[in-house]
């Protein structure tokens, strides 16, 4: 996938890692980002926390020469970890997230979200869903096959969304969560870095988003 019709997703990541290896948080990731898609191709422009609606932001919009434009929505969530970024010589100290249940959920909740602000957008525009975590539990397919709230909202290696996904268990669905998919969305997840310690490996998951019917 091309960031605003010009920059390729894998390359702003080469980009990105080859400055930092970790970030202190969702807002400090998507910044690093920004900047890095912008060293790439400095024709595109990039805007942090652009509003869509009343109600609604987008983490960062790009746009390039040719009118083509990408909305991005950005996830990093985190298990504990501290030491020293072996690029910059910072410290860090990432603390646990709690429930990686709502992780997957808010993530699934930004697929759906850039496919309305694709499909309302009155220039051509795709989207990015970004996730990076250092949370194996979001990559690995879960040990046990007991069904558990956030089973149809699991984003780990090989899994597509698509289609009706319904929170809950079975008998007990919470229809405020329940969200529609209009895209097929196969999960790839990319190694980012590998750090000392527990927790150390960061990896990324990509997914590119299209205006429904497009």
């Amino acid at each position: 996938m091309q960031i605003a019709g010009s920059v390729d997703v894998d390359a702003a990541m080469k980009e990105l890692r080859e400055a930092r290896a970790v970030f202190h948080s969702e807002a400090d990731f998507q910044h690093a980002f920004a900047w890095a898609v912008h060293r790439l191709d400095s024709t595109v422009q990039v805007r942090l926390e652009v509003r869509q609606d009343a109600r609604e932001y987008l983490d960062l919009l790009c746009f390039g020469p040719q009118g083509r434009r990408t909305a991005i929505e950005f996830k990093y969530f985190t298990a504990r970890w501290e030491g020293v970024d072996p690029d910059t010589g910072e410290e860090f100290r990432l603390r646990t997230h709690a429930a990686s249940d709502v992780a997957r959920r808010d993530f699934v909740f930004d697929i759906v979200r850039l496919e309305q602000f694709c499909r309302a957008s009155k220039v051509p525009m795709d989207g990015l869903a970004l996730m990076l975590t250092n949370y194996r539990g979001l990559w690995e397919p879960p040990v046990r096959s007991r069904r558990t709230r956030d089973h149809e909202f699991r984003i780990h290696e090989g899994r597509r969304l698509t289609g009706t996904l319904r929170w809950g268990m079975e008998d007990d669905h919470h229809l405020p969560n329940q969200r529609e998919l209009a895209g097929h969305y196969p999960l790839i997840w990319r190694d980012f870095a590998r750090l000392d310690g527990r927790n150390g490996s960061l990896r990324w998951l990509p997914v590119p988003v299209d205006a429904p019917g497009t």
